[in-house]
């Protein structure tokens, strides 16, 4: 059991009703006047809802044991999406509903992890950074600094982040996946 006030983003548990709920944020909140409060914003990890809630410090919920196996991301055909545990080339369907923030950030044949509770597929887990190629953005600057307010760019997978001016359509960027944001020139 784990107490409401130990769970942070990224740590999933199972309620008294058996949702199993992943933690996207967490915060303490201290209002002017009575006890302390978590705030959180979760996501139902077999239907994909996102909600925001509160508990109590003290609450207690059972932490779910999430085991991860190697995978690489095959390809994506309507609604679902194709996976292969790259050591037992076993197959997995993942709807792309319950997979699309993480569809952002990979490629096809890219690795990532496939997130299992019990014998339920509940998952995908990218690496923390990723490289990705501009395909579209606006013409860069000439005198453009690193300080400059930057500019949108579509990025292979659809993903669009902000840049600095000097980036160009074509370019490798290094992307942080945690926040979708620019890292650096790959």
């Amino acid at each position: 059991m784990i107490e409401a006030s130990k769970l942070r983003a990224g740590m999933t548990f199972v309620t008294s009703d058996g949702k199993l709920i992943k933690v996207l944020e967490a915060s303490h909140h201290k209002p002017g006047k009575g006890n302390t409060i978590m705030r959180m914003k979760l996501r139902d990890v077999r239907s994909g809802s996102t909600f925001d809630t509160s508990y109590r410090p003290e609450e207690k919920f059972e932490q779910a044991i999430i085991e991860t196996v190697p995978a690489q991301y095959l390809y994506q055909m309507d609604d679902t999406a194709y996976f292969m545990n790259t050591e037992t080339y076993d197959q997995y369907e993942i709807p792309v509903a319950n997979v699309q923030e993480e569809l952002k950030f990979i490629l096809e044949n890219s690795d990532v992890k496939i997130q299992f509770y019990g014998t339920e597929v509940i998952g995908v887990q990218v690496p923390t950074t990723v490289e990705l190629t501009v395909t579209e953005t606006q013409p860069s600057i000439k005198g453009a600094t690193v300080t400059g307010s930057g500019k949108p760019a579509t990025l292979e997978t659809g993903l669009v982040v902000n840049v600095p001016d000097f980036i160009e359509a074509g370019q490798k960027l290094v992307i942080n996946t945690a926040e979708g944001t620019y890292v650096s020139r790959a």
